[in-house]
């Protein structure tokens, strides 16, 4: 590993802007030539991840639950009798998972639920002399929350996905997550954090056919009126094509992480928290914005120090090959100001006092202030949920939370004199746009 090129550490603002900084988009993602020719063994040509995805929706949504055993022979190579997961399956779990597991994933559950049960959320009716204006909220009818489960299943998406859901009073939330090897079980962890959270409907079905049979049904799957949950590259692309048909929480790409540093920061930990989020995924992004080199160098040094002990080492060093690295800014103000453009995940901040800085923050899924507020806590105990916008949505998008499980209901309701007197002005701008039946409506009630 040449360690002069392996984590890179940029001086040249733009020159970091150009590369590192970059965002570019789900529509333009490079397609390995693997995955090409994987297509040809499954379908019998060669197909892009777009309309491979297109297939699968269409199979599943005219074949139901055939087509999605067939899936997961043609994908996974599971045979899958049974699609639904048993009650007792999934209670059975609590006791062949470690006791330590299960208590931590207790505590989990507890700490996200009274995070989400603070949100405001509530109904309101203004009633005054004019009459009434108002809000209804309601919960959807159905959430289906997809899981990834493969090499790294991970339960504490189940929990940060449902919990919040059940706290907005959805009646009804289903849970699909990829069937592991073999006989197409389901990772323990997993099915013990859906009896923890009180979830006993999961469905052994991965990938974009998962996405489909939520979002239009089958035999044995129910419809669901929100999907919500991240995935790799054919889940995100799955949920793009139903949106529409069905809610979305949104398109949840590799995991990102900005961490800002000044003087006073931890080389250690700042390499900590940086391989802490380049394990996940070799397009996962882990960036330190700083205005002092010598951290810069002495944070680098720390991470080829601590990645030799790593696990998942050859995926930390495809993430810091391709979208990691170090930019040295000229002062912390220009660090946020990089920061905001480039929209993060997970925005960090270990510095002096970083309550002070808030205020320069606009764009961010999620801020952690300062060393005892490291990321990897609100991955999984500390409370807010850990699906939140990647891919530079930040800039518009907010973390799972429950308005992801509501909707709102306008209320309008004028008395005579009120509606007598608004029906002047409502005609002038149907008048100006044309539309004359609309402006009649009004000259009636103004008539009455």
């Amino acid at each position: 590993m040449d360690r002069d090129t392996t984590w890179r550490i940029f001086t040249d603002i733009k020159a970091a802007r150009e590369s590192l900084l970059k965002r570019g988009s789900l529509r333009d993602v490079d397609v390995p030539e693997a995955l090409i020719e994987r297509s040809v063994g499954i379908f019998g040509e060669r197909l892009g991840p777009e309309e491979a995805v297109r297939r699968i929706i269409s199979s599943v949504r005219a074949g139901g639950d055939q087509a999605l055993r067939d899936w997961n022979q043609k994908i996974d190579r599971i045979a899958t009798d049974s699609l639904r997961v048993s009650p007792g399956e999934i209670h059975a779990a609590l006791d062949t998972i470690a006791p330590d597991l299960r208590a931590a994933l207790e505590l989990a559950a507890e700490r996200i639920r009274a995070f989400h049960q603070k949100q405001p959320l509530h109904s309101w009716i203004d009633a005054n002399a004019d009459g009434s204006l108002g809000q209804l909220i309601r919960p959807v009818d159905s959430v289906g929350v997809y899981v990834p489960g493969g090499t790294a299943p991970l339960p504490s998406s189940l929990l940060m996905s449902v919990i919040p859901a059940q706290v907005a009073g959805v009646p009804e939330i289903i849970v699909c997550t990829p069937p592991g090897s073999g006989a197409g079980d389901i990772h323990p962890a997993i099915l013990a954090a859906a009896a923890i959270a009180g979830i006993d409907e999961i469905y052994r079905i991965g990938g974009a056919q998962a996405i489909a049979a939520m979002a239009y049904g089958s035999e044995t799957i129910p419809r669901v009126a929100s999907i919500v949950g991240a995935g790799n590259l054919f889940v995100t692309l799955a949920k793009q094509q139903v949106y529409g048909d069905v809610g979305i929480d949104g398109l949840l790409g590799p995991t990102e992480t900005v961490v800002i540093a000044d003087d006073s920061a931890d080389p250690r930990l700042a390499a900590a928290d940086l391989l802490a989020q380049a394990e996940h995924d070799i397009l996962a992004s882990a960036i330190l914005l700083t205005p002092s080199l010598d951290l810069a160098r002495s944070v680098q040094a720390a991470i080829y120090a601590q990645l030799e002990a790593l696990e998942r080492r050859d995926t930390i060093v495809g993430a810091m090959l391709n979208r990691s690295g170090t930019v040295i800014t000229r002062d912390l103000a220009q660090a946020f100001e990089l920061a905001n453009e480039y929209a993060a995940e997970h925005l960090c901040l270990l510095v002096a006092d970083p309550w002070s800085w808030i205020g320069l923050v606009r764009n961010a899924g999620g801020v952690f202030l300062g060393e005892d507020s490291y990321e990897v806590l609100g991955d999984y105990v500390a409370g807010p949920s850990h699906v939140m916008p990647t891919g530079g949505t930040a800039r518009f998008a907010s973390p799972l939370n429950l308005l992801n499980f509501v909707k709102i209901t306008s209320l309008i309701g004028l008395d005579k004199a009120t509606a007598r007197e608004l029906s002047q002005p409502a005609q002038i701008i149907a008048r100006a746009e044309s539309l004359g039946a609309h402006a009649a409506a009004a000259a009636r009630r103004g008539q009455s």
